[in-house]
């Protein structure tokens, strides 16, 4: 059989470690290291890519994916309105109403973003109604004096469903300045996202109600916009605006989700950031062991090597039969980690309820966290980079034991044989 010379005296060596008992030891521990930091950074990666979308989910389960606003308020919302619809790629255009408010219920008081929505639409384009604890959208009507409030903020004001409570919002009159307007409402729902910026801050009301207490004569502040594929939101909806523009035309304002939650998930991608930094720890260190290894190997087998030069070995030769072999053991490594980091991925929910009971703890406790099950989402992107990374890393950690063993000199080593 006809076989690369280098890769043949390559792997013989990786077989013969039997008479050095602490090379074979360093070799396959350089193997679980790299399979180790691999499969660690995968999962951990996944993880925290399903906290990610989780996040975004929950964020946006009641803002909307981009928002068309003016600064004093839409008077031809129905219009534009109407025309987001139609857009390629939108799904949903809401009209709402945002103040800030004060709420007093007995001697409780509590500041809140109160947000007048149109009861129908929401129930069909939103993710509030999913999340609804107590009552439901339905029963914002116009004029009744209904709110639907986060959970937090019911627990702060203790209210419960029919219970009522008084809003108070300030705004601009152009004759008497800034006033404040009184409303008596009434609690028919509470609801819980499971993010604290919504559940202990807004509230919702009938569009009209909002639209009355801001004073708003046939406005709103804007247009919430749900779009089919969320990342394209950015681009679809400026393409939009750039189609609206028209001579004479009113312009709006256009926001998309980017902008709005720009520090959660810049925090999140520094928090990746530093997690891949601190597991790739893991690899070095193996690293260092393949090169701890090969350099053991090339001591232990100088009189082999003086021989296969004087038989006409070239030090390149030499050079590649080291190279295989320490990219046999990083890239066995390697792969290893791949294959087990994204087996465990796939099945975080099942393995990690298991290790609940095995050891005794909780990952999330439901009384600390919103999520009680570990999110995951494994990414091939993710998967491809850090597979590559470690391949080139672990080949290049045999190029020094390489070229020392290629600069062996035969006589020296042969002179006393």
């Amino acid at each position: 059989m006809i076989r690369p010379v280098a890769a043949y005296i390559g792997l013989r060596y990786l077989r013969t470690h039997r008479s050095n008992q602490f090379a074979s030891f360093v070799t396959m521990a350089s193997v679980i290291g790299v399979a180790l930091g691999v499969a660690a950074l995968i999962v951990v990666l996944s993880v925290m890519n399903g906290f990610e979308n989780e996040l975004r989910s929950r964020l946006l389960s009641m803002t909307g994916h981009a928002t068309v606003t003016a600064r004093q308020g839409l008077s031809d919302w129905q219009q534009i309105r109407d025309d987001l619809a139609g857009y390629p790629g939108i799904v949903a255009a809401m009209p709402y109403v945002e103040l800030e408010a004060m709420l007093s219920s007995g001697s409780a008081l509590a500041g809140a973003i109160l947000v007048g929505v149109d009861p129908g639409l929401e129930q069909q384009d939103t993710e509030v109604a999913r999340h609804m604890r107590a009552g439901s959208l339905a029963d914002l009507q116009a004029g009744s004096n209904g709110i639907v409030l986060g959970r937090a903020l019911a627990l702060k004001l203790g209210v419960r469903v029919g219970d009522p409570l008084t809003v108070m919002v300030p705004r601009k009159d152009p004759d008497q300045g800034l006033v404040s307007g009184l409303r008596r409402f009434f609690v028919v729902g509470v609801y819980e996202i499971g993010l604290k910026d919504h559940d202990s801050v807004r509230a919702l009301v009938h569009l009209q109600d909002a639209a009355l207490l801001a004073g708003y004569a046939g406005r709103v502040s804007g247009i919430q916009v749900k779009v089919q594929d969320v990342f394209a939101a950015p681009g679809l909806i400026r393409s939009w605006l750039e189609t609206w523009k028209k001579p004479g035309a009113f312009i709006p304002e256009v926001r998309d989700w980017t902008q709005d939650n720009a520090t959660y998930f810049r925090a999140v991608r520094i928090e990746k950031i530093m997690m891949t930094l601190l597991l790739s720890l893991i690899v070095a260190v193996a690293v260092f062991n393949i090169v701890a290894t090969l350099v053991m190997v090339v001591t232990d087998k100088r009189s082999s090597i003086a021989i296969l030069r004087t038989m006409g070995f070239s030090k390149r030769a030499i050079v590649a039969v080291f190279s295989f072999q320490g990219i046999v053991i990083g890239w066995v490594g390697v792969a290893t980690g791949v294959i087990g980091g994204a087996l465990l991925a796939l099945n975080v929910d099942t393995v990690a309820p298991g290790l609940e009971r095995l050891f005794g703890f909780e990952f999330m406790p439901a009384d600390v966290y919103y999520l009680t099950a570990l999110p995951s989402d494994l990414q091939p992107a993710d998967v491809a980079w850090i597979a590559a990374v470690a391949l080139v890393v672990t080949a290049l950690s045999a190029v020094y034991p390489s070229l020392r063993a290629a600069g062996v000199a035969p006589a020296e080593v042969l002179r006393y044989e």
